[in-house]
């Protein structure tokens, strides 16, 4: 394929930009589904959810990508939405929280730790996110609040649906393909990836069988890694609240 860059470009706009500008304007969709097997999940066993999966294109022979940007992972009802939010090394995570109770965002896990601290309603804090890796977040305060923040160093990145399709525009050229789920091994995750040449035409994938099997859900300790106080009687400023 041949680039056009002075059609693509301003004067004096740079040749960084007008790539980026060409690559957008060039764009082929890459496409599949995802389905979920092994699951003791009753909404993925029989209600078939086979959301929240993520699937990235790590473009082959080139520099990894950095960003700046801001993006939300809203604290309300006593959970964290999204759940599973996949992000570019360098962006920053505002956690609002809309509960009329205190939070305490936070990881000990090897991706990125942190700790926001406790905080009241209505107020919220931030966190960049630097280093690519998995970052399991939870509440100090709430146990059964969870979410997973996936950093990654490509900006071409989706989240599949509730039936498992997926799909992105990415410009033509080599990639490997990296899916993550929550509940997989890292070692069937790493046997589903591949590398994969993307033609203007665009790809189709052959659909993607992510096993749950052989996944162990085991419980999270506090920050202080202890085991959690009985949870805090929140009915009488959050009749919704569940313990």
């Amino acid at each position: 394929m041949t680039w056009l860059l002075p059609i693509c470009s301003s004067r004096g706009a740079g040749i960084l930009p007008a790539l980026w500008l060409c690559a957008a304007l060039h764009a082929a969709t890459v496409s599949g589904t995802v389905e979920l097997r092994e699951s003791r999940i009753e909404s993925v066993a029989r209600g078939k959810d086979y959301s929240g999966v993520v699937l990235s294109l790590q473009p082959v022979n080139q520099n990894t990508s950095v960003a700046d940007k801001h993006v939300t992972m809203l604290q309300k009802d006593k959970m964290f939405t999204p759940h599973i939010l996949p992000i570019v090394a360098g962006t920053t995570i505002d956690f609002p929280n809309a509960d009329p109770i205190f939070h305490n965002a936070f990881s000990s896990y090897s991706g990125q730790i942190f700790d926001v601290g406790l905080y009241p309603p209505g107020t919220s804090k931030s966190v960049r996110f630097q280093r690519a890796g998995i970052v399991r977040v939870f509440c100090n305060i709430h146990p059964a609040m969870s979410a997973i923040i996936l950093v990654l160093t490509t900006p071409h990145f989706t989240v599949t649906m509730h039936d498992g399709a997926f799909h992105m525009d990415v410009p033509p050229g080599s990639y490997d393909l990296n899916v993550f789920h929550e509940r997989a091994t890292e070692q069937s995750l790493q046997a589903l990836s591949r590398r994969i040449l993307v033609t203007a035409e665009g790809v189709r994938i052959p659909p993607i069988v992510v096993s749950e099997a052989g996944y162990l859900m085991s419980p999270h300790k506090n920050k202080y890694g202890k085991d959690y106080e009985p949870p805090p009687n929140d009915k009488n400023m959050y009749p919704g609240s569940r313990q």
